[in-house]
């Protein structure tokens, strides 16, 4: 494709995209810049890459019908970017299949922010890393885990996939791609460490955490035990507003017992309606949706405005704050 994104990329960020793949869990920042206003919308979607099968290219269209009314700054992916193995290679038809022509509306011709998940670790993961596919769709940036500030708002990407035992110990006859990750408790141990302290470091208004895997979720999979234990007591000691995630196929909003930290799951970008969900009368429960759709994020220095969506652009689920944490939500 033609690649005109709708928004400048300061020269820091594009120096930065080419040195991108490290073997250490040390965040790398980026910045991007804010509306005019000081605002910041972005899109959510997850576990989408399936060559516009399972209506992911109806999601995408209505992505597009949202970004065109929304003045949209960038596209974040909560991972599995293509099943059902990732990437073979950087040369992989896949990438045009399940993300170039897929996502061709004007209005999404903006900075794609990707973090991997546990089925695009099956394939060469250093392939969804490699800047070549830059060159390829300029829209793309894919890093383990990093750091955007945007004024408003600092976005951390978690790499979460090597947190999850099962992966290592029974990975049901799948073959993982572990490299820049071994020796795994290291990388973790170091990961937690740059998390830790990138968000003590942060003075944005807003603090918004990315992973692939959810800490709550009534999903399919409910919660992930190793970031519950691990990564949950060092975003509730940072004051982190939202955590974002993919990986149940689905839509689906928790808040946390204070009210602190809300919980949001965009797995919804194909293939979906397992009809299967844990026990939906936990106290701090807000949300669920089984099928298809993404999510939209406006933040200001005043607000946070979260709008679910489905297939076909209709809203499902609204929620709002203010940075003073008085809570308001609505359906």
């Amino acid at each position: 494709m033609a690649c005109f994104l709708n928004k400048s990329i300061p020269s820091s960020l594009i120096l930065l995209t080419f040195c991108f793949i490290s073997t250490t869990a040390e965040l790398q920042r980026l910045r991007h810049a804010p509306n005019y206003d000081d605002a910041l919308n972005f899109l959510v979607v997850g576990d989408w890459g399936r060559k516009g099968h399972y209506n992911q290219s109806k999601v995408a269209l209505q992505m597009g019908r949202i970004a065109d009314k929304i003045n949209m700054a960038f596209v974040v992916s909560t991972g599995d970017n293509f099943y059902e193995d990732g990437l073979t290679s950087v040369t992989d038809p896949a990438f045009r299949q399940s993300f170039t022509n897929i996502y061709t509306s004007k209005s999404l011709e903006m900075k794609w922010y990707n973090i991997l998940g546990n089925h695009d670790y099956r394939g060469d993961v250093e392939a969804q890393l490699d800047p070549v596919l830059r060159s390829v769709d300029c829209r793309w940036l894919c890093m383990r885990s990093f750091v955007v500030n945007a004024q408003v708002a600092d976005l951390f990407f978690i790499d979460t996939t090597p947190f999850v035992d099962k992966y290592f110990t029974h990975p049901g006859g799948h073959s993982y791609d572990w490299r820049g990750v071994l020796p795994r408790n290291n990388y973790i141990q170091n990961l937690l460490k740059d998390v830790e302290f990138a968000l003590k470091e942060s003075t944005a208004t807003w603090k918004v955490v990315i992973g692939h895997h959810p800490i709550k979720s009534v999903g399919h999979h409910g919660d992930t035990q190793e970031l519950v234990e691990h990564l949950l007591p060092i975003i509730e000691a940072n004051n982190v507003h939202l955590y974002i995630n993919g990986h149940d196929h689905c839509l689906e909003h928790i808040s946390s017992s204070d009210g602190q930290i809300q919980f949001l799951t965009s797995g919804g970008g194909s293939k979906a309606w397992r009809g299967d969900f844990k026990d939906k009368n936990v106290e701090e429960f807000e949300f669920y949706y089984d099928g298809q759709g993404f999510m939209s994020v406006q933040l200001t220095h005043s607000d946070v405005h979260i709008v679910f969506y489905d297939m076909f652009g209709k809203a499902l689920h609204k929620w709002s704050a203010s940075s003073s944490k008085q809570l308001n939500w609505a359906i």
